[in-house]
C-alpha cells in the first residue's frame, strides 16, 4: 500500500512538472522573451555596445538596410562601432511577434535621429526581424529595414 500511495505521488509530481514546464513555453512568454531581446539589442545598438551587440546575432547574420545594401555580422558590429556616429534616439512601436516553433519574426516601426559625422539625420522605417533558437539559445538571423511610402 506505502508503495502505490508513494507512486501515485510521485506520478502526480511527475505530471505537475511537466504541466509547469510546458506551460512556461506558451507563446505568450516566448514572445515575451523576444520583446526582450528585441530591447536588449536596440540599446545594445544605442550605446555602441559591440559585446552586447556580438552576443545576440548569430554568426550568420544578415541584415538589409534603407537603401538595399547588406551587412554580415562582422560588417554590420562595424559599421555600429563608428566613433563618428553619435545615436540619440533609438525607438521601435508597433511590435508584433509571431512564433513558429524555434523562429520567432517580428515586425515594427522604427525611430531613429543621431549625428554622423557631425551631420544630423533621422530615419523612420518599417523593420523584420527574424529570430531562431539554436540549443537554447536565441539569436537574430536576419533583419531588413525599408523607408515606408510616404501617405
Amino acid at each position: 500500500m506505502k508503495i502505490r500511495i508513494s507512486f501515485l505521488v510521485l506520478t502526480s509530481l511527475a505530471v505537475w512538472a511537466f504541466h509547469s514546464a510546458a506551460a512556461q513555453d506558451t507563446p505568450e512568454s516566448a514572445s515575451a522573451t523576444i520583446l526582450a531581446f528585441e530591447n536588449k539589442w536596440n540599446a545594445a545598438y544605442k550605446r555602441g555596445d559591440v559585446v552586447g551587440m556580438n552576443s545576440l546575432l548569430a554568426d550568420d547574420f544578415i541584415i538589409t538596410v534603407e537603401d538595399g545594401s547588406t551587412f554580415s555580422k562582422p560588417g554590420y558590429i562595424a559599421q555600429n562601432g563608428d566613433s563618428t556616429v553619435h545615436v540619440e534616439t533609438s525607438d521601435m512601436s508597433d511590435l508584433k511577434v509571431r512564433m513558429h516553433g524555434k523562429a520567432a519574426v517580428v515586425t515594427g516601426a522604427y525611430h531613429e535621429t543621431g549625428i554622423s559625422k557631425g551631420k544630423r539625420y533621422e530615419y523612420r522605417d518599417r523593420f523584420t526581424d527574424v529570430w531562431m533558437n539554436v540549443n537554447g539559445k536565441w539569436q537574430v538571423i536576419a533583419s531588413h529595414y525599408s523607408i515606408p511610402k510616404s501617405h
